[in-house]
């Protein structure tokens, strides 16, 4: 079976943003690279992806020169790169299709943010049928303020509101929602050692 191991919104548009200090995996392209590394040595497909918002004027319009990924992670030639516009790549870009051509029955889910882009890209893949893994110490989170917080206020005005939900708590609940139902949910290490023991014919 091969794998498609999805890098989503790795990209320096977060860096740009005031809540990036409190983001709950700020070396997350150390996460990512050696799953990079490992799907490459058994010739399986990495697909990196990048979210844009054309004509917004925020850190992700491509105009504003931060819709490029993080130092450290480099795509190879004639790896896919989609440019989405919607939550999860398979809706506003041809990632189905990619799969298909390359024989993908698993899709591995890394990237930012946790239970956004990368729980939404989880659940769709789930839906189309492919075998889902969500690796959540290759995604990261930042902390999300209550719906009738009032806007414009600092980083530190948000952590200190006792109803701002923390990372640790996002990712709990994403983990929850996933688990059995979505995705097998894992870490970097243990599907290093899946992924090799395959190719190795351990598996």
């Amino acid at each position: 079976m091969r794998t498609a191991l999805f890098v989503i919104d790795v990209q320096e548009s977060f860096r740009q943003r005031p809540n990036w200090a409190a983001m709950s995996n700020p070396g997350i392209v150390d996460s990512i690279n050696p799953l990079v590394e490992t799907a490459r040595d058994n010739g399986d497909l990495v697909v990196w992806v990048r979210h844009v918002e054309p004509g917004t004027g925020n850190v992700f319009d491509p105009a504003r020169g931060f819709v490029e990924y993080l130092p450290g992670l480099k795509p190879l030639a004639g790896e896919p790169e989609l440019v989405k516009t919607s939550h999860n790549p398979f809706t506003t870009t041809n990632a189905q299709q990619i799969l298909v051509q390359h024989g993908v029955g698993e899709v591995a889910v890394t990237g930012i943010r946790t239970e956004q882009c990368c729980e939404t890209t989880a659940r769709v893949a789930s839906d189309l049928g492919y075998r889902t893994v969500f690796v959540t110490d290759a995604t990261s989170t930042n902390p999300i303020e209550h719906r009738d917080a009032p806007p414009g206020r600092d980083l530190a005005e948000i952590l200190a509101d006792p109803r701002t939900l923390g990372t640790r708590e996002i990712i709990e609940r994403t983990e929850y929602a996933l688990a059995g139902r979505f995705a097998t949910v894992t870490g970097v290490d243990a599907l290093v050692r899946e992924w090799q023991d395959r190719a190795s014919g351990r598996e």
